[in-house]
């Protein structure tokens, strides 16, 4: 097994997001796509909702208020997909519809 060693912490610099994707600018000229199906808050969410992000711990992590997600670069660098399961997935979503 490898283990992702980097000399010091990356950072998120921007975030853009296309139809499918989440495209996430690094401090070291990296950028990273995601597709959103691997975050499912993301991926049901508005376009405007998806921009109303906040870059947390000086880029360490992303934050999304109106859709309680976060999301660590860490993660996004080492290929993580969200560990949300099922069961809560489907009370978020009942949530926003009766929002």
């Amino acid at each position: 097994m490898t283990t992702l060693v980097t000399d010091h912490d990356v950072l998120a610099v921007a975030i853009a997001f296309t139809e499918q994707a989440m495209q996430v600018s690094l401090d070291d000229g990296r950028m990273i796509s995601v597709p959103l199906a691997w975050y499912p808050r993301l991926l049901n969410a508005t376009s405007s909702e998806r921009m109303q992000f906040e870059l947390i711990g000086d880029g360490e992590g992303i934050h999304w208020p109106a859709l309680d997600e976060d999301i660590s670069i860490e993660s996004l660098v080492a290929g993580r997909r969200s560990a949300e399961s099922p069961a809560s997935l489907a009370r978020w979503m009942q949530r926003r519809q009766v929002s």
